[in-house]
């Protein structure tokens, strides 16, 4: 079997012990939008832990042939640092990478990368009151940790008999191989999510044949083909009003898209017929067109946008098995319909370790015991954001921060201004250490999975989808509710829930309202 690296070379550097008060594991949307913010607050003493030889994230990774982003440009950008130049609606994988490497120059976080460095362990030293991180390039050590990683950084390989034995080529669409020439090859893509509705029609020209296995079919409703002409990018420019207008209008119209997600039956109706509708126009075929019908409640599972998808399976060259892939023998891969088909290599579009993430493993107490032994039944946090039995952790992207509806660089940013908020009451307070009480973290996820008991994740509608944590049927990725509301009750900190420690002992903290502050969407 030929496979590629999961992960790029490491850096060669020299390692060296650093320390530091601030310690960011990441350099996504999340650790460099920490670290700008840390910046732009006067805080300089701090460094951030990447793996990869570059910053990006989920940007970085992924640059499968038709890469994009399906969360509108605007709304997909730091509302602190705006992007007058957006190509479109919609951006291309490769634009917003170059956008993150734009806002960490701009921003001046190079020097405070550690590139090459992956997070082989991380524990919290009692004594010490810090937090000691070792990588290959050196161990660092710093007060504070906050965890950047994301939920897409870690593909899932799927465990399929024979798969290990393939001959040909298989890549993750995260971990693409650019050397591999699928010309006129025959291809298998496994899944029909995210990636690979645009993995699809971007290889199915090229491709000699194409078979796509299917476990379910996806709700697809049409993709706005919006460009943003030169006069346009001229007028956000030099307008910034105009582009703040834009960006608030799209985040309300998001934002309404919540009704689906609560269950509501006519936003319900609404999706599933503009999505039948959108079927219908685009396959005339009635057998293929009953293969591609999900019949499982609209939110449920991702609900996907592309133009493109359903008439690249109407190809000659396409064929949709309609089953899941369970077995490969050789050069040929069957479905649990029994259908074979012989192929020269494999796409894998299985996703990621989202609900159980590989860094929890990493990530130890005063005790030794891992964040992933704490989550054992599902991932869970206080606010969102912090996690008790850690002391001076924070977790952005963490448990309970995604969003079906809308934006995760809104959800990054209010988290983003909880911790400045946070640290800045440390420093007027003389606090050492700070830590969510178990009692309120239990009392905070009770009333976020009560809140999720009758959104359709939750309820039964016929499908399984990877914000439920299989272990426990806790709803543990998205935030079951509106953006705003997540930032109304998690983007500042009062103190209530934690317990601190100062020179004087330890003991919960007073409760503080925030100051009024006018934020930015």
């Amino acid at each position: 079997m030929t496979t590629t690296s999961t992960l790029t070379a490491p850096a060669t550097t020299t390692s060296r012990d650093e320390q530091a008060e601030i310690l960011i594991i990441g350099s996504g949307f999340a650790g460099l939008g920490m670290g700008a913010q840390l910046k732009r607050h006067g805080r300089h003493d701090f460094i951030i832990i990447e793996r990869e030889n570059e910053v990006g994230g989920t940007w970085r990774d992924n640059t499968y042939p038709g890469a994009a982003c399906d969360v509108p440009s605007h709304l997909y950008s730091f509302s602190f640092a705006p992007n007058p130049q957006w190509s479109g609606f919609y951006a291309p994988g490769a634009e917003i990478q170059d956008y993150i490497l734009k806002f960490t120059e701009d921003e001046g976080l190079r020097p405070h990368l550690r590139l090459g460095a992956t997070m082989e362990d991380a524990q919290w030293d009692e004594d010490a009151e810090r937090w000691v991180v070792r990588t290959p390039r050196g161990t660092y050590t710093g007060r504070w940790l906050i965890t950047g990683t994301g939920h897409l950084a870690d593909p899932s390989l799927p465990d399929i008999p024979g798969l290990e034995a393939f001959e040909g080529p298989i890549m993750h669409s995260a971990r693409w191989d650019h050397g591999v020439d699928l010309t006129g090859k025959r291809v298998a893509v496994v899944g029909t999510g995210a990636s690979a509705i645009q993995v699809v029609p971007a290889i199915a020209e090229a491709v000699d044949e194409l078979v796509v296995f299917q476990r379910t079919p996806a709700w697809v409703i049409p993709r706005l083909v919006k460009p943003y002409s030169a006069a346009t990018r001229r007028m956000f420019e030099r307008a910034p009003q105009t582009m703040q207008r834009e960006r608030d209008d799209i985040f309300w119209f998001a934002e309404s898209n919540y009704a689906q997600r609560r269950g509501v039956p006519a936003a319900l109706d609404q999706v599933r017929n503009q999505a039948l509708g959108h079927l219908a126009s685009q396959v005339a075929d009635e057998e293929l067109r009953e293969k591609l019908t999900p019949h499982y409640i609209p939110g449920c599972k991702r609900v996907l946008v592309s133009n493109a998808y359903y008439p690249a399976l109407t190809r000659e060259n396409v064929t949709l098995e309609a089953s899941a892939l369970v077995r490969v023998e050789g050069n040929r891969v069957e479905g649990a319909s029994g259908e074979s088909y012989e192929v020269d290599a494999i796409v894998l579009c299985t996703g990621f370790e989202a609900a159980q993430p590989p860094f929890a493993d990493h990530i130890r107490d005063g005790a030794g015991r891992s964040l992933a032994e704490h989550w054992s039944t599902g991932m869970a946090a206080f606010d969102s954001t912090a996690v008790a039995g850690f002391p001076n952790l924070f977790a952005i992207n963490g448990p309970n921060t995604s969003l079906g509806h809308n934006s995760i660089v809104y959800t990054i940013e209010s988290q983003i201004t909880y911790i400045l908020e946070a640290l800045d009451r440390v420093d007027r307070e003389g606090i050492r250490t700070l830590v969510p009480q178990q009692m309120a973290q239990e009392e905070y996820v009770d009333k976020i999975q009560e809140r999720a008991a009758t959104t359709v994740w939750l309820v039964d509608g016929g499908c399984q989808s990877w914000y439920v944590d299989p272990r426990s049927g806790k709803l543990t990725l998205i935030w079951p509710d509106y953006a705003y509301d997540f930032r109304a009750r998690n983007g500042h900190f009062t103190g209530e829930g934690f317990l601190s420690r100062t020179v004087a002992g330890e003991a919960p903290m007073q409760h503080q309202m925030p100051p009024r502050q006018t934020e930015l969407i």
